[in-house]
């Protein structure tokens, strides 16, 4: 597959994750981030294993229970705390510098030597994404500032650890999907029940809600985004993350009857023409240690190339 189509499809996963704000606001009960998660994460990890049918092996039931606490299950909970913590978007903006982080983990981790070129996109995602969704507020939460930058991190360095440890030969990225996200919802099922108890009783709006996050918004976004960091770069697959935020402004215009100021449009272009440029600006797996095994489409031959409305991706 050419990799302008590999990015177009992982591309799909923030698109899909920038939903989830219009969906939980009109669909979930209030005041459950929590159970929101458990119910994303461990029936889709569980029915992807369902369809796999591969477990883990040897090293890779700890790998995959690294993976999972990273991306899913230390992600969501901090997340959501960042959101109930901070004013209006300042959570979102403070995950928009999700690429920087990768670029410099990329360095430490996959030898790969940060360009200007994504440093400078960086930070213009970061800008155009706080002009879409950051809104005058009183002062900030330190506590709300320190989880929205561990859940941030912690999806980054998740990302360069997928991409350092590739997959177990003969895995493919459903497998390592579902092995992630079962981790994740079992880290999660706990820290759901000790914190909001019961869980809530569900109409059939909220379980279609459930259902559509479960299935498409989780299942196979993540599937998607875990298999785009297997062809593409870090980088690159990170790079993608601001369509979360942009898509969610969109919904929200579209469906919601909010409305969106110059300045907000402005703050749109700027962050996908910064998408755009980390896609271009990044030379693949160029770089990385020869000790690493090569995570699917690369090797020899080449590389065939990862709330406001962001924070309940």
């Amino acid at each position: 597959m050419k990799r302008s189509a590999t990015v177009l499809l992982t591309a799909l996963a923030p698109v899909s994750w920038g939903t989830t704000y219009a969906v939980t606001t009109e669909l979930l009960p209030p005041d459950r981030p929590l159970f929101t998660a458990l119910a994303r994460a461990l029936p889709a990890g569980l029915l992807l294993l369902a369809v796999a049918r591969v477990l883990p092996r040897g090293a890779w039931w700890w790998k995959a229970a690294v993976l999972g606490a990273l991306n899913i299950g230390a992600f969501f909970p901090l997340l959501f705390l960042s959101a109930y913590r901070l004013p209006g978007g300042m959570a979102a903006v403070v995950g928009s510098v999700g690429p920087l982080f990768v670029v410099g983990l990329s360095a430490a981790l996959l030898g790969q030597r940060p360009t200007g070129r994504a440093l400078v996109a960086g930070i213009v995602a970061a800008f155009g994404v706080s002009l879409v969704v950051l809104k005058a507020a009183g002062a900030l939460d330190p506590v709300g500032v320190l989880a929205a930058l561990a859940s941030t991190a912690s999806m980054s360095t998740g990302t360069v650890l997928t991409k350092r440890w590739g997959r177990p030969d003969g895995v493919g990225p459903l497998a390592l999907t579902g092995w992630q996200l079962t981790a994740g919802g079992l880290i999660v099922a706990p820290l759901a029940l000790l914190v909001e108890g019961a869980p809530p009783a569900l109409d059939a709006r909220a379980l279609g809600g459930y259902l559509y996050l479960a299935l498409a918004n989780t299942a196979v976004a993540y599937w998607l985004w875990f298999r785009g960091i297997g062809r593409l770069s870090a980088t690159q697959v990170t790079f993608l993350g601001p369509l979360s935020p942009l898509t969610a402004a969109i919904v929200g215009w579209a469906t919601l009857g909010q409305a969106l100021t110059p300045l907000q449009l402005t703050g749109m272009a700027l962050a996908f023409g910064a998408t755009v440029a980390g896609q271009l600006g990044v030379r693949g797996t160029a770089g990385a240690p020869r000790s690493f095994r090569p995570a699917e489409g690369e090797g020899p031959k080449g590389p065939m190339g990862v709330t406001g409305a962001m924070l309940r991706r």
